[in-house]
Formats: structure tokens, C-alpha cells, sequence
């Protein structure tokens, strides 16, 4: 018989006193009753919550996705892109301790439905600037006429005429696992959803697009990021209309599983534990759960498992955060590829993987029954392996892109340090050129210009949407045999090894995702079963808690600054004040972002090694000598319960795991 479905069906049932007795027929009727009533209330509200799971995980999803979009729309650096980044979770701050606290005495459909409602209004106001703001204008040479009117760059720029850069206005069935299945299908739905507004121009709506002269491919296109946000929004507000039709409990029905084969996982959805609960027909007041607050933070900290664990966890999602913030932006400024398929591949392959994972991982700890310390082992190996692979990504990378004055001289032919004059030569000194323009120019050598004038150029036509540049006198200078001096706009591809790492990269980033997310399961039953029965609700809010303030904060932030030091060009805002980075070293980035992930993942492997050492002088070796002393005996289960009750049913041959894996 499924045990799983039944212990659903007295998930937020609270306990009754029941007469002992042969029950009448009326009796056994209204039980019926009773308990149809009771799974169909359950059945909206496990619906109803797994619909809010997906809500939150789409905005979220979503949010990383528009990271370089909004990096480009508001002409800002990735240091304060990763603070907006962090403030995602500067709510939870204020709120999921005593939550998690206070909330299991409190109206909990009520209490989830005013977060979904606050989540949906905060999701709409991120996309409320596009409303208040100028369009948005990019740099870019664009010709007056759509013939074939030639037209000096050179010329325009030295004369000091009117800005090149205008963007034109016009007028204007079953319920095991559910919740956490469609918390993962979030972020999928969050990054497909960024990759198809990210193919939109970001005003669309407000301005004809005949005139834009930019496609999604170009490193100045900046897609419509605000859509997005609408979208989610609209789906969080949605989502929280079903808890406000919810009761606060529902009634439990009769059934022979009450007594004496309650689950570990009803127990603890139910919070009916002796200690805990409060006697029947009592209401609970709030000062007196105040009163135990620090108590029992004091006991939870007091757990060095427990402590070892917490402390684990946030050094790698340290990593992670930081990772999966910045990996659109990775792909994009490494491999050269664009804002949408950055985030496609990601929500299409990488957190598949992920999902993956995390669901083979609890399939192992249920078919091969494995114990808290094989859960501790395989949480460790599955940490070390995946940030083994990991290690392999510093030798997938692409070389710089060959920009004049940047990474090479306008001769072509060796680097150079960037300076402030970098940028001019002999062939463009007559043009008084600006060097804070970024109007990206590639010349039939390969190699990419700064702007129209800084490649020397004295004629350009326009043909539709393509703009062509001729007599370019440094294109010329390091031009091919043929001596071609003409060029086209947008930045030139890299080179032709460039789309093959691509690939092997998406590769060892699918299995490396794979393998760091088997350990979830195990590190989760971890975590469940190193604290008092009691604390759970509570030591999973302070987790919680810790995850997001101490890593989802500050991670995006300090990953951002050290990106922004690989900058090689700086973009510059009419104000005169420094925007977002125009090119980055290619090299530079790669070590810094993978290095700072592989060196939080060591320290955390480190720290899981300590909570593995633990719990085997503490529970393992205990367990041993005193089963070891008094073997076969009533007062030999008295002790290992006394010395090691929060794990040694673990440990012992009949626990399967398949409880912890269905919370």
C-alpha cells in the first residue's frame, strides 16, 4: 500500500481526541465525509502552493537572465548589477526567521498568500523604470540616408557635428514531491522566458523598429528586459488568490495509520511533537513563543553538526550564487555569443541537469537505503567530483578578440598595455577621434575598431540595416595581401576554434551540474536529521535564512566587482560618469570567475570533510563500541537513542530513506 498519498492526506490536519470504541455507522459515514472533504481541501492547497513555488522560481530564474540587459539598458557596472542582484533577498532578512518561527501557530494560508501578494507587487515595480525613462539610445554610426550617400566619418567627428547615435521615436495527479518538482521547472520557464525577450528590443512598443540598425547579436542590443518582470508578476498576484478561500487547519481523518504508523514526514508538517505542541483547546500566545526564542537558537547553535553544516552550505552557495549570476554573461563575453541563447542553453540544458540530479540523488538514497553517514559521504564525493570537472573549464576559453589598441596594435602584430592614448595611431591622427566612443567597426583583416573614426574610415553607405565603411586608412595599414581597407559594423567574430569550446563547455557544464546536484538529497536529509524533532521547522528558517543573507547577498556583489577589474573598455554616460564595460579581457574574466568558484567550493569541501569527522566520533563511533558492550540488550537501545537521537535510526537496518527524499 502507498504510505506516501496517505501521509499527504494529513498534511496541516491537526490531532483530535477519539473515543476508543467500535464506531456506528453514522460515525463511519461522516469519517468518510469528513476525510474526502479533508483530501480535497489538501488537493488545493498542495496545488495551490506548488503554484507559488513556480512563481517565485520564475522571478528568479528571470532575474539572472536579465543581468547583462539591464547592465546595458541603465549603463552600469556588474559590482552594482550584482547588488540589485542581492536585494532579491534582502526581504527575507526581515522576515523568514520568526516566520518560520511564529508561522506554524499562526493562519499559514493567510500568511503565504500576503507573501505572494507583496512578492507580485515588488516583481511589477522592477520593471516600472522603463515607463519613467529616456528610450534607450546605443552607440552606433548611422548614416542619414538609406541610399548609398557617402558620408565621412572621419570628417564628422573632427568637425565636431552633431552625435551619430540616435534611436528614433515614434507613437507610442499525483502530489509526492510536487511542490519541489515545479520549483525546479521555475527557473527553466524563467530563463526561456529571458531568452525570448531578450530576441524583443527593449522598446518595442514605443519606437518604429525600420529604425533601429542593431540585432540581437550585436553587444550593444538590449532586449526587452521589462516584459519579463510584467509577466511574473502578474503570475505571483495570481497565485496568491487561492490561500485567502483556505481554513487555517484542516480536520483529520480517522484512520488506522494515526496511532501508530505517523510518518517522520507528517510529524514534522504537522508539528505534533509532545514538547512542542501546545495541549489541546489552548491557543498559543506569542509572548510565550518569544520567551523560547533564544533558547532555542542557543540549542540549535549548540549542535556543532548542525553549525558545521550551516557553515558548509554557505560557502558553496557562495559559489553557486555567484556562479549562475554571472554565467549568462560568461558565455556571452567569452564565447561571443548572444543575450538570448546565453539563456536558452541554460534553461533548456543546464538546470534540466540540475533537476536531474537532484532527483537521482534521492533515488539512490531510497533504493540503496542509505545510511546518515553514507548520506554525509555521498554529499562530500559528489562536492569534490563536480568541482574536479569543474577545474577543466580554465582550458575551454577563448582568446581575446583582436581589438585595435585594446588587445593589439593597429599594425596587428603583437598586444598592447591599454593606456589612455591606446587607442590612437598615425592612421587616425588627423581624424580627433573621441575615445570614449563605442561604435564597434570589424575591417576585412579580422581585426575590430573602436568606432568608424578611430579606423581611419572617409566614406560609409547604408543599405537597409547594413552599414559599410570604405578607404579606412588602418584598416588598411594591417589589412591582408589584397589590401582591402573597408569594413562593416559590429564587432568581428572570434575565431574559428571559438564555437568548439563553446560546445565542450556546455558539455562539462551539463555533467558538472549533474554531479554537484546529487549530493541536494543527502545534504538535505543531512540537515533534517542532525537536530531535535522539535527545532526542524525552526533550523530549516534559520538555513534558510543563512543561505540568503550570507551568500544570496553579498556573492552577486563581490563577484561583480572583481569582473568589473577585467575591464578593458569602458563605455561612458553623456553626464560624463563611467557606465558598463564595453569589452572585458577575455583571459582575466575566465580566471577570475572560475577561479573565485573553485575556491569557495575547496573551503566548502573542507568544511564538509569537518561535518563528516563529526558525525562519525559522534554518532558512528558511539553507536559501535555501545552496541559492541551491550549487544542484544533493552539498555543498549536506551543509551544509542540518549547519544545519538537525532540520527541513529539512520543508522539502523529497517530505516529507508524514502521518507526524507518525498518532503
Amino acid at each position: 500500500m502507498d504510505t506516501s498519498s496517505k501521509e499527504n492526506t494529513q498534511l496541516f490536519c491537526k490531532s483530535s481526541m477519539r473515543p476508543v470504541g467500535r464506531p456506528s455507522l453514522t460515525t463511519e459515514y461522516s469519517s468518510s465525509k469528513e476525510k474526502q472533504q479533508c483530501c480535497g481541501e489538501l488537493k488545493v492547497f498542495l496545488g495551490a502552493l506548488s503554484f507559488v513555488y513556480f512563481a517565485k522560481a520564475l522571478a528568479e530564474g528571470y532575474l539572472k537572465s536579465t543581468i547583462t540587459q539591464i547592465e546595458r539598458r541603465f549603463d552600469i557596472p556588474s559590482s552594482l548589477v550584482g547588488v540589485i542582484d542581492g536585494s532579491f533577498e534582502i526581504g527575507n532578512l526581515l522576515v523568514i526567521t520568526f516566520v518560520s518561527y511564529f508561522g506554524a501557530k499562526l493562519h499559514r494560508p493567510k500568511i503565504i498568500g500576503t507573501g505572494c501578494l507583496i512578492m507580485g507587487v515588488g516583481t511589477l515595480l522592477i520593471a516600472m523604470p522603463q515607463f519613467f525613462m529616456q528610450q534607450y539610445r546605443y552607440e552606433k554610426y548611422s548614416p542619414l540616408s538609406n541610399s548609398t550617400l557617402s558620408i565621412s566619418p572621419c570628417l564628422l567627428e573632427s568637425d565636431n557635428q552633431l552625435p551619430i547615435s540616435i534611436t528614433e521615436k515614434s507613437q507610442p495527479k499525483r502530489s509526492d514531491g510536487c511542490v519541489q518538482t515545479v520549483a525546479i521547472i521555475g527557473p527553466i520557464f524563467g530563463f526561456l522566458l529571458g531568452s525570448l525577450c531578450a530576441k524583443l528590443y527593449v522598446d518595442i512598443g514605443f519606437v518604429n523598429l525600420d529604425h533601429i540598425t542593431i540585432t540581437p547579436k550585436d553587444p550593444q542590443w538590449v532586449g526587452a528586459w521589462w516584459l519579463g518582470y510584467l509577466i511574473a508578476g502578474i503570475v505571483s498576484l495570481l497565485a496568491a488568490v487561492p490561500f485567502w478561500c483556505l481554513p487555517k487547519s484542516l480536520p483529520r481523518p480517522r484512520s488506522r495509520e494515526d496511532s501508530d504508523s505517523s510518518s517522520e514526514k507528517s510529524k514534522f508538517i504537522m508539528d505534533d511533537h509532545p514538547d512542542y505542541q501546545t495541549p489541546l483547546g489552548e491557543k498559543s500566545k506569542i509572548m510565550e513563543m518569544a520567551r523560547d526564542f533564544l533558547p532555542s537558537l542557543k540549542n540549535l547553535f549548540g549542535n556543532p553538526l548542525y553549525l558545521l553544516y550551516l557553515c558548509a552550505s554557505t560557502v558553496q552557495f557562495n559559489s553557486l550564487f555567484g556562479m549562475v549570476t554571472y554565467k549568462p554573461k560568461y558565455i556571452e563575453q567569452q564565447y561571443g555569443q548572444s543575450a538570448s541563447k546565453a539563456n536558452f542553453v541554460i534553461g533548456l540544458i543546464n538546470i534540466p541537469a540540475v533537476a536531474f540530479g537532484i532527483f537521482s540523488g534521492g533515488i539512490v538514497m531510497k533504493k540503496f537505503r542509505i545510511s546518515l553517514y553514507g548520506a554525509a559521504k555521498l554529499y562530500l564525493g559528489s562536492s569534490v567530483l563536480g568541482y574536479l570537472l569543474f577545474l577543466s573549464l580554465f582550458a575551454l576559453g577563448c582568446e581575446n578578440s583582436d581589438v585595435a589598441g585594446l588587445t593589439i596594435s593597429y599594425q596587428g602584430t603583437k598586444p598592447v598595455s591599454y593606456h589612455e592614448r591606446a587607442l590612437f595611431s598615425d592612421c587616425n591622427s588627423k581624424c580627433k577621434c573621441s575615445e570614449t566612443k563605442w561604435e564597434p567597426v570589424c575591417g576585412d583583416n579580422g581585426i575590430t575598431y573602436a568606432s568608424p573614426c578611430l579606423a581611419g574610415c572617409q566614406a560609409s553607405t547604408r543599405s537597409g540595416k547594413t552599414i559599410m565603411f570604405y578607404n579606412c586608412t588602418c584598416v588598411g595599414i594591417a589589412a591582408s595581401k589584397s589590401g582591402n581597407s573597408s569594413g562593416m559594423v559590429g564587432r568581428c567574430q572570434k575565431d574559428n576554434g571559438c564555437p568548439k569550446m563553446f560546445l565542450y563547455f556546455l558539455v562539462i557544464s551539463v555533467i558538472t551540474s549533474y554531479t554537484l546536484s546529487l549530493g541536494a538529497i543527502p545534504g538535505y536529509i543531512l540537515l533534517l536529521r542532525c537536530i531535535k524533532p522539535q527545532l526542524k521547522s525552526f533550523a530549516l528558517g534559520i538555513y534558510t535564512l543563512a543561505i540568503r543573507v550570507l551568500a544570496g547577498i553579498p556573492a552577486p556583489v563581490y563577484f561583480g566587482i572583481l569582473i568589473d577589474t577585467s575591464c578593458l573598455k569602458w563605455g561612458f554616460k553623456r553626464c560624463g560618469s563611467r557606465g558598463s564595460c564595453r569589452l572585458y579581457d577575455s583571459n582575466a574574466f575566465r580566471h577570475i570567475y572560475l577561479g573565485l568558484t573553485v575556491m569557495l567550493g575547496t573551503v566548502s569541501i573542507f568544511l564538509s570533510i569537518a561535518v563528516l569527522f563529526t558525525l562519525k566520533k559522534n554518532c558512528v563511533s558511539k553507536h559501535r563500541s555501545f552496541r559492541t558492550k551491550t549487544e542484544g540488550t533493552m539498555v543498549s537501545t536506551t543509551i544509542r537513542k540518549e547519544n545519538c537521537i537525532t540520527s541513529d535510526h539512520l543508522l539502523q537496518p529497517n530505516y529507508w530513506p524514502g521518507k526524507e527524499t518525498q518532503l
